[in-house]
């Protein structure tokens, strides 16, 4: 049960490269602090842990780590970098797919759970993570908000990075609550560009808030960076903490 688009293995095997400014210790820091500290003496489990961007050094932290993951080709170069002992990962959706043991920690972040095309199956990935949650535990989601405020009148595109090497653009269905992220990447250096895009289905913090209550879970914290910047208005993402009850 997932509308979620595979990552195929060319952009598995780039992904890394691609993604290495956001991988520096630097930049995953607050958010190895933040979860390790939620995590406290239990086991975390991550929805979506891909390559294992933020899975492998978490482990590395002392915190036993596991992963579910759609993409066969994204947990095979995990699998590179940590054997299945160390950090045992589940092909499978996060919506649907249980893995054994309870977790005091269970976190979907980079926008992840946006993947998830229908409300119905974003309904049941908080389900999923109260299921795999201890009483007292906590799931964790760092989401970012469309860029709505940006849109003059009958504009639809909204370019959020323009550099050098890459060129993005969002374009959004205001009905369907649908955001299309168009890539334009330049590999080389005879000017050529790799197009690509990727769908999500974008969700408000309040939207978020009653799937969680529909799963049991109450809203704990909501802050706007891993640092833990408060979140108003002009945040540009929220990473927000939903608590089973004990």
């Amino acid at each position: 049960m997932t509308s979620s688009e595979l990552w195929t293995r060319a952009t598995a095997d780039r992904y890394d490269a691609e993604e290495a400014e956001n991988s520096s210790a630097t930049a995953l820091g607050p958010a190895l602090a933040f979860l390790a500290e939620l995590a406290g003496d239990g086991r975390a489990l991550e929805f979506a842990i891909g390559t294992g961007r933020v899975g492998v050094p978490l482990r590395e932290r002392g915190v036993p780590v596991v992963g579910i993951e759609l993409s066969e080709h994204m947990a095979a170069v995990l699998r590179r970098k940590a054997d299945e002992d160390t950090l045992p990962v589940t092909v499978g959706d996060m919506a649907t797919t249980v893995v054994p043991g309870g977790f005091t920690l269970v976190y979907l972040i980079y926008n992840t759970i946006s993947n998830l095309l229908t409300q119905e199956e974003q309904v049941e990935c908080f389900r999923n993570a109260a299921r795999h949650l201890e009483p007292g535990g906590r799931f964790v989601i760092e989401l970012g908000l469309p860029p709505l405020r940006s849109l003059s009148p009958g504009q639809t595109a909204v370019p959020f990075d323009v550099s050098e090497r890459h060129l993005g653009f969002d374009t959004v269905d205001l009905v369907e609550q649908m955001l299309v992220s168009h890539h334009f990447t330049r590999d080389g250096d005879d000017g050529r560009y790799r197009r690509a895009n990727s769908r999500h289905r974008y969700a408000w913090p309040a939207e978020l808030d009653l799937m969680a209550r529909i799963a049991g879970l109450e809203l704990e914290r909501r802050v706007a960076d891993w640092d833990g910047a408060p979140f108003t208005q002009d945040s540009a993402k929220h990473i927000s903490v939903w608590r089973k009850p004990a």
